[in-house]
């Protein structure tokens, strides 16, 4: 075995042996080589956080997907929001124009209501102008020797202005002309119809035929007359205020 002598006198044995054990290190090397070395990797505690955390995350993300899943109902709310004004207007223009349709419905009726109401009653005025028109020219052709009083009465009871007026004061002598002659004169009406209306008064065209005999020529010959009558209404009575002789 060889020695050497370090710096501070003391002998080194120097083992070349390499299976005698080896020297101790010094406590200065222990610590760089400490220091120098890695730090261990810290126990599966400190982990444990880190696996906690995992659903901490997951809540997190969770939560986040709650209002985003909250607001889609709400946007499809708004959406729908958004369109019902324009679908809404639809059924407000229906029933707009139903209500429309609806009036003019009802004032269409109510005017062919009224128009039939009053046509009507123009037909009635009408045919009664056309009825005392008839009357007037039956009461005209209608006269007998026997009964020549009556008959120039009845005339003048429905007559009026004019036509009044051409009887009133002459029927004694022509009451006395037809008795002395022994006229008697049956008269019937073929056709009439109103001709014209105006105001309260109405014009028709009457034709007729009168059976005229008398003491000389017993047997009744025809005598066919077309003649005008004016009809007037005077406070609801009709009477004929002008007849004329049409050729």
């Amino acid at each position: 075995m060889a020695g050497e002598t370090d710096s501070d006198g003391r002998t080194v044995d120097l083992h070349k042996d390499t299976g005698s054990a080896p020297e101790p290190a010094r406590a200065d090397e222990t610590r760089d080589a400490n220091a120098a070395s890695p730090a261990p990797a810290e126990p599966a505690a400190a982990e444990k956080p880190a696996a906690a955390e995992k659903p901490a995350a997951a809540e997190k993300s969770a939560a986040a997907e709650k209002p985003a899943a909250a607001e889609a109902p709400a946007a499809a709310a708004a959406s729908a929001g958004a369109v019902a004004p324009a679908g809404s207007r639809w059924p407000k223009r229906v029933v707009v124009i139903a209500s429309v349709l609806l009036i003019a419905l009802i004032a269409a009726g109510v005017w062919l209501l009224v128009d039939q109401q009053s046509a009507a009653e123009r037909d009635e005025r009408r045919a009664a102008f056309v009825q005392a028109a008839r009357q007037t020219v039956l009461n005209l052709t209608t006269i007998r020797a026997d009964s020549a009083d009556a008959d120039v009465q009845r005339l003048i009871e429905g007559a009026t202005g004019d036509f009044k007026a051409e009887f009133e004061g002459r029927e004694g002598p022509f009451v006395e002309v037809v008795q002395q002659a022994g006229v008697t004169t049956v008269g019937e009406v073929l056709e009439a119809g109103i001709q014209n209306e105006d105001g309260t008064c109405a014009s028709s065209l009457v034709a007729s035929r009168a059976m005229v005999s008398n003491a000389d020529q017993t047997e009744p010959e025809p005598r066919d007359f077309r003649l005008r009558v004016t009809i007037c209404d005077e406070n609801g009575r009709l009477l004929a205020s002008k007849v004329e002789f049409v050729p």
